[in-house]
């Protein structure tokens, strides 16, 4: 087999929100150049051994493992089919990957879950774990020649155990000599084993999509699994769990591991007929004649002038790095937006900007529930913009205080490029409770002292600990009196009260007690009028108290109505009286 450009998405070990990211990512231009395979991979040949009928991989496996039953998640849906919740994990996570890096081949997970079913029962039995790996190996019959094609070591026993001959090997059942050219790190670790199902898955995705394929084609995704394994029976059975899985299918956990010894030389089934194959010794495609015209030029005598060179095609430009723009730290407290957007520039090889390339933003090692928009959204597909710059807005820190990676990634023709970005959540700190309540409006250090009829306005108090303002201490004012068995305030009667009142929201309502507008950021209260219309002249007390028991009483002296003094009546002037006369 030649070479396949590969673009691995080494994604979250988290289950994916695959249906939303392989939405988006279908839709961009994850590589530059989209790679090509070559159309000879599209059909098996004879002495491919991945192509060849390697009869029943399950050597190994008995018969309670080999078919088991298992029982369907909740809220699967009827007809349902479980699968190991890691095996999922993997079959998901190489759909998305492979989306990135071939988005016109539209592999479906469940092709990949029907491979996984057929060959190693997506390893149960074998002891699955979470990181991918099993507890036990998973290996098919020696390939010597006895009943299949004979592949001399390959992989000096790394992968198969076998320094003799190789063996098929991991929940994919993959060919060490295969394995060379198709492997993939589908988890991160920067390891390629076929052993580990979200390797194996990947490359089984890339495998399959060899050729350019379109596996929306009925007709292209029945040749994807004879390449896979030349074997019509195979292929049936591979599409009918296919289509199970389709129509539904829910999580198990991963099964523990048998406790069955696995056997070094199982007894191998006879091939069936039709389908033996040529030995191999290397796995690479066989050598077609060519069927293209030729490109070389005429050599005719009658025209003997020499032709002219091709000009060679000036290169394409591909991504040739991905970095980080700005800080590379990331910082907010728990529950709150990242001010700080992350950032990044994609550059193409003659270092111009790389417009409109697909750059995926995934969060990893999260400890802290740190997400984008959504709850539970931890991916972001952004195309970079004339400047080749991409962005990731609206990422959220998660409740608890804790660090995370940020990964970036852009794929080229023949690499992936990735920049980290560390997030770090720290704790809310802890709001400050108010101590002390001061009176601080102009009148501050007077008493209050209002004539009955009139509203006292323009009442401030500042709520304040160790010295500094408080915001967002809650208060209530209410008219209180003093219990003459304990000394103690306490709140005054609402139906017997008389003395001053906050105006109510019905017309004529009185109320003794309110609740105030927390303080504001200087820690200030201000209080609403209180009115002492119809109130007895007298002293009376007004509380204000948190809810941390934090209080101050104030002292209000109604005092009454100036009198104004009754007009006097003027006394009538007296009469004249006529004078006495002297003759």
């Amino acid at each position: 087999m030649k070479p396949l450009h590969r673009h691995l998405v080494n994604t979250s070990r988290k289950v994916l929100c695959t249906a939303a990211l392989a939405a988006s990512l279908t839709t961009a231009a994850v590589v530059t150049n989209p790679p090509t395979a070559d159309a000879g991979e599209s059909e098996p040949t004879p002495d491919s051994p991945q192509a060849t009928d390697r009869g029943d991989a399950r050597l190994d496996l008995p018969g309670d493992l080999a078919d088991p039953a298992v029982p369907p998640a909740a809220g699967a849906g009827e007809g349902a089919s479980g699968i190991p919740a890691t095996a999922l994990d993997a079959y998901k996570r190489a759909e998305t990957a492979v989306a990135a890096a071939l988005p016109k081949c539209k592999l479906p997970w469940q092709l990949l879950a029907g491979i996984g079913r057929v060959e190693s029962v997506h390893a149960s039995g074998y002891g699955l774990k979470a990181d991918g790996y099993t507890e036990k190996p998973i290996r098919g019959p020696q390939l010597n020649g006895q009943g299949f094609a004979e592949i001399k070591d390959t992989d000096k026993g790394e992968f198969d155990g076998d320094a003799a001959y190789d063996r098929a090997v991991g929940p994919m059942q993959f060919i060490p000599s295969t394995w060379a050219t198709w492997g993939a790190d589908g988890n991160g670790d920067s390891k390629r084993d076929p052993n580990n199902i979200y390797d194996a898955a990947l490359g089984a995705g890339l495998y399959l999509c060899a050729g350019d394929r379109n596996l929306s084609d009925p007709a292209q995704i029945d040749r994807a699994i004879l390449s896979y394994n030349n074997s019509r029976e195979y292929v049936n059975t591979v599409l009918g769990f296919m289509k199970q899985y389709q129509n539904g299918v829910g999580e198990v956990p991963n099964p523990p591991t048998g406790s069955y010894p696995t056997p070094t030389n199982p007894v191998l089934p006879t091939p069936r007929p039709g389908t033996q194959t040529k030995p191999s010794t290397g796995g690479g495609a066989t050598t077609q004649p060519s069927t293209q015209p030729s490109t070389k030029p005429s050599t005719n005598p009658t025209n003997p002038s020499k032709p002219a060179e091709p000009q060679k095609p000036a290169p394409v430009p591909y991504l040739a790095k991905v970095e980080v723009l700005g800080s590379s730290e990331l910082k907010a407290e728990a529950g709150a937006s990242f001010t700080a957007v992350p950032r990044v520039k994609a550059v193409l090889s003659d270092g111009k900007p790389a417009k409109g390339q697909a750059v995926l933003f995934e969060v990893e090692n999260d400890t802290t529930g740190t997400y984008f928009g959504t709850q539970g959204r931890l991916h972001l597909v952004v195309q970079t913009d004339a400047e080749g710059v991409a962005a990731a807005p609206g990422l959220v820190a998660g409740a608890t205080p804790g660090t995370f990676t940020l990964r970036a990634s852009g794929y080229g023709t023949a690499t992936q490029f990735t920049v980290n970005f560390k997030g770090v959540v720290s704790a809310k700190p802890v709001p400050a409770v108010a101590d002390l309540l001061t009176r601080t409006d102009a009148g501050a250090g007077k008493p209050l002292e209002v004539v009955a009829g009139t509203a006292v306005r323009g009442i401030e108090v500042k709520a304040t600990a160790g010295g500094k303002a408080v915001a967002g201490t809650q208060a209530t004012a209410g008219l209180v009196e003093q219990d003459k068995a304990t000394g103690l305030w306490v709140p005054v009667d609402p139906a017997k009260a008389t003395g001053p009142y906050f105006k109510g929201a019905k017309d004529g309502e009185k109320l003794f007690s309110l609740e105030l507008a927390a303080s504001s950021a200087d820690g200030l209260i201000a209080l609403p009028e209180l009115l002492t219309t119809d109130v007895a002249p007298g002293t009376y007390h007004l509380r204000l108290i948190t809810k941390e028991k934090v209080a101050l009483v104030l002292e209000l002296k109604v005092t009454a109505k100036a009198q104004t003094p009754a007009p006097q009546t003027p006394s009538p002037s007296p009469s004249p009286t006529a004078s006495a006369v002297k003759p």
